[in-house]
């Protein structure tokens, strides 16, 4: 089926601080684009960056009316603004991973029948048996997350299962805690959402499914089966299942858009839901990886996307289902040590002038002279270690650097770092592979050459502001296609290309293969000497 250029396809994306909207034709050329700020749009809900977070500091949750609500203005918005919505073929979005949405009994019923004649918040006002979900910066499930890592044999095995060890962000932590804390509220919820799946409900004027992808980040779905973990259910609260319904594969059309929409905007009656997934699924989308691919964030922290054929769990990093293809996986893997300690190296070394980083970065010896540097100012994520830690080319720990070599170990070792953690679940380079940059410091060309080198890739950037709305965007366009067996790639392929920005240096390859291996080493070293 050839997309018509004529048809618009939305994708909508429900952040923690605003909810976006983008249109694009049949060309992917974006013709429409909208957002909703929570904090300074809907004041009445009195959140800080679109959260409450609570007197404990590890409570965080969001008001669910007020995602609701955000829904209405931003389709009003586009009303006002003379969007045609007649034109539109199918709709999906991505919401904010692992936050839960928890509707009362008989809101299904509500939800079939709304009356395009009120608001949706109007109408769903009493809708809700939890008026604040949960969201993903909530960090007071500890007790939960031991419980479950207990009773289903380890973190390893939890990680074997559902694609990551037990977090206290994750999902079915969240509800354990709301059955244990609120048993009255979990008995009167009648379907359990994700922010994603909960979005996706108030298109399709009745409860939507989960997807496998947003699915993967809840500690409850195994990820190979691509079901519910029976034994993780049972850790984490009675008659679960029932309250989550069925999965559905990411690509999925849930049905016909509600008859509200095409009542109140004047959408087509035949316009298809996709679908709804989680803003990191949506992402992978957005940036158009494709098997080989590896996608590095560079940011206050830096994120690691990756395509993978054949996952190895670890109790570091996440594997999700992979929202475009339907055998494959993605990983996710978070760094908490990136700008800011990239800034902390500058001021010192390079007396705050990134063209003298840049040109200390050009003119010393790939690999370093064998000096390799780990760098956590800040407790790390990914392994659990903190402190700055150096070692020669005997592998002996050594007190310092010169300001030049200080400056190559830290960003060598970074991009090793993420390098080793990638292969350790499984990510495997070959031919065709691209390393994709983005974020702040995908301007710097000498710190990609870095990164071309440690991976041995060429290295694109790409401009991802709006990558999971635009993703959801090509998503909901491959909905209507995916059945007939058109590829992603395939329905993608008019989109913008990112941009080459650098290639390996030749004989990169053979300096890097052996620092691979002896940072595996020394950061395990690193690990096993702070646990004591």
């Amino acid at each position: 089926m050839a997309a018509s250029t004529d048809s618009f396809y939305l994708g909508f994306d429900f952040s923690t601080q605003q909810l976006k909207v983008v249109a694009v034709d049949g060309n992917l050329s974006v013709v429409h684009q909208d957002s909703v700020q929570f904090d300074s749009e809907l004041p009445e809900f009195g959140t800080q960056g679109g959260v409450h977070i609570h007197a404990d500091s590890l409570t965080v949750t969001s008001p669910v009316l007020m995602w609701v609500k955000a829904l209405d203005l931003i389709l009003g918005k586009m009303k006002n603004a003379g969007f045609d919505f007649s034109r539109v073929k199918a709709l999906s979005g991505s919401g904010q991973q692992h936050g839960s949405v928890y509707w009362r009994k008989g809101t299904n019923q509500v939800l079939r029948d709304l009356h395009p004649g009120k608001s949706l918040h109007e109408l769903l006002k009493g809708g809700f048996a939890v008026s604040d979900s949960p969201v993903w910066m909530d960090s007071s499930t500890t007790e939960q997350c031991q419980y479950l890592e207990t009773a289903i044999g380890g973190a390893q095995r939890v990680a074997d299962i559902t694609g990551s060890r037990a977090y206290e962000r994750f999902t079915g932590n969240q509800i354990a805690k709301i059955y244990k804390a609120q048993p009255e509220k979990y008995e009167d919820t009648e379907r359990i959402s994700l922010v994603s799946s909960f979005a996706a409900s108030l298109f399709l004027g009745s409860y939507a499914a989960i997807d496998y992808s947003d699915g993967s980040g809840m500690n409850l779905m195994d990820i190979f089966s691509k079901q519910w973990a029976d034994s993780c259910l049972e850790a984490t609260a009675p008659h679960l299942e029932e309250r989550l319904g069925a999965l559905v594969h990411s690509s999925a059309v849930l049905g016909l858009l509600s008859p509200y929409h095409v009542s109140r905007y004047g959408f087509p009656e035949d316009c298809k839901v996709v679908a709804f997934t989680g803003d990191n699924p949506g992402s992978l989308a957005g940036m158009r990886l494709q098997e080989g691919d590896i996608a590095v964030s560079l940011g206050t922290s830096d994120t690691v996307f990756l395509w993978i054929k054949e996952p190895r769990p670890t109790v570091e990093g996440h594997i999700f289902c992979n929202p475009v293809d339907r055998p494959s996986y993605m990983a996710l893997i978070c760094y908490k040590n990136g700008s800011l300690t990239r800034e902390r190296i500058r001021n010192k070394c390079a007396g705050g002038s990134w063209e003298v980083f840049s040109s200390v970065l050009r003119t010393t010896p790939i690999g370093n002279d064998g000096n390799i540097g780990i760098y956590f100012d800040a407790m790390e994520i990914t392994p659990s270690a903190v402190g700055v830690h150096r070692f020669d080319k005997d592998n002996t720990k050594v007190a310092g650097f010169s300001a030049q070599g200080e400056i190559r170990a830290l960003v060598e070792g970074q991009f090793l770092a993420k390098r080793v953690h990638a292969e350790k679940l499984g990510y495997k380079i070959i031919p065709g592979t691209r390393v994709l940059a983005t974020g702040g410091a995908s301007s710097n060309k000498d710190i990609l050459q870095v990164l071309s080198d440690v991976f041995d890739a060429p290295v694109y950037t790409i401009d991802v502001a709006n990558s999971a709305c635009l993703g959801c965007g090509y998503r909901a366009l491959q909905g209507l296609v995916a059945e007939s067996g058109v590829s992603f790639a395939e329905t993608v392929r008019k989109a913008p290309e990112p941009q080459l920005a650098v290639t390996p240096t030749p004989g990169a390859d053979k300096v890097f293969a052996p620092l691979l291996r002896r940072y595996a080493e020394l950061e395990e070293r690193v690990l096993q000497e702070s646990k004591q």
